[in-house]
């Protein structure tokens, strides 16, 4: 759970070098939904949250609910100001921890 709760802080802060300080070198993100990968490893991760940092001056997750179960952080998100959007957006992130670091994360998307 500490190691979810830096990279949400660090998230918040879009401070880049602390948010990938809890990443794995072979860290990859899914589609939850299709069990799609849809990003793979660190320098892959950087650059999309280095963007996603840089196009996002307000951006903020508020954490609605917090699961923590074995190696495993499941969060209900509420997240503003992505990429400067006015509309908010909620994620269910499960984020899977190993040897101190975030090695999977899988995605549900909220269907409209």
């Amino acid at each position: 759970e500490e190691v979810v709760q830096k990279q949400l802080e660090t998230y918040n802060k879009r401070d880049i070098d602390g948010f990938m300080s809890v990443i794995d070198e072979n860290i990859t993100m899914h589609d939850f939904s299709t069990g799609e990968i849809t990003l793979e490893g660190y320098d892959a991760c950087k650059k999309v949250y280095a963007d996603l940092f840089a196009a996002s001056p307000k951006l903020h997750s508020k954490i609605l609910t917090r699961t923590v179960f074995d190696n495993k952080v499941i969060d209900h998100e509420y997240i503003t100001g992505r990429k400067g959007s006015e509309t908010p957006i909620e994620l269910v992130l499960i984020y899977e921890v190993n040897n101190e670091k975030i090695n999977k994360i899988s995605v549900l998307r909220k269907h409209e």
